[in-house]
């Protein structure tokens, strides 16, 4: 049978042939770009108020003093209108992109994998703003802990993308450690780990935890890293039960 008799075959039997399937991912991808570049048109719409409430955790670090961010570019307030524009667009338009990808990868699982994938995709995205959220709670405290370090010489004075740099970096690094435990949970319902590896492991994953942190968080220091990293060592271990339990219900069912 030639293969254009096998492609022929695998439609007829309601399979996408390979052309089909990059055709699938370019749609996905298009439609994926676009919701980004609307939601940051949207952003820019709004940029001036979103950048307001972005500064508050700086501006509640400085309260004798007015909350101002330094220009050195006659362009800066529209450079910053414009990463914030981006920024904010790729935030703002994530749950399309996932619904994106997840339309792209249902068609080929089967209908129990269908079933797991859209809540991991959904705790994703619930992990994710909620670790972002607990990173603009805790970024005054980085502030402050920041400028205590130096001599009183020193005075704090941030370009505005300087400060959106750094809290974007804040945002993802907290994101990235809420995301920790869905990850092992994820690698133990497909088998790739096992349960019994991670429990005795737990000295190797505090380490390896610790080093995750230190790359992960921009401040480097011991302050952030206790804050990202001990988190994240409770996430292995909660991560360690819902895998037990999963496992025995599995059992269980089989």
């Amino acid at each position: 049978m030639t293969d254009l008799a096998k492609a022929q075959n695998r439609s007829d039997a309601g399979e996408m042939t390979l052309i089909e399937h990059l055709r699938e991912l370019r749609t996905r991808l298009i439609r994926s770009v676009l919701a980004v570049v609307i939601a940051a048109i949207v952003v820019y719409m709004f940029n001036s108020r979103i950048f307001d409430f972005l500064s508050e955790p700086y501006c509640s670090t400085r309260p004798e003093q007015d909350c101002t961010f330094q220009l050195l570019d006659p362009l800066g307030e529209f450079n910053v209108a414009l990463t914030l524009a981006g920024y904010g667009g790729m935030v703002l338009a994530l749950p399309v992109v996932l619904y994106q990808l997840g339309r792209f990868v249902l068609p080929g699982l089967y209908p129990n994998e269908r079933r797991a994938l859209l809540p991991f995709m959904a705790a994703a995205v619930l992990l994710l703003f909620g670790g972002m959220v607990a990173a603009y709670l805790f970024l005054p405290q980085a502030l402050n802990v920041l400028g205590n370090i130096g001599s009183d010489r020193f005075v704090q004075n941030f370009t505005p993308n300087n400060y959106l740099s750094f809290m974007v970096k804040m945002l993802l690094a907290f994101g990235i450690a809420a995301e920790f435990p869905l990850v092992l949970v994820f690698l133990q319902m497909t088998g790739l780990v096992k349960t019994e590896t991670l429990r005795k492991n737990r000295r190797l994953a505090a380490v390896v935890i610790a080093i995750i942190a230190a790359v992960i968080t921009p401040t480097g220091d011991p302050f952030t890293l206790s804050v990202v990293g001990v988190p994240m060592y409770l996430f292995y271990e909660l991560a360690i039960l819902i895998g037990q339990l999963l496992t025995r219900k599995r059992s269980g069912l089989a």
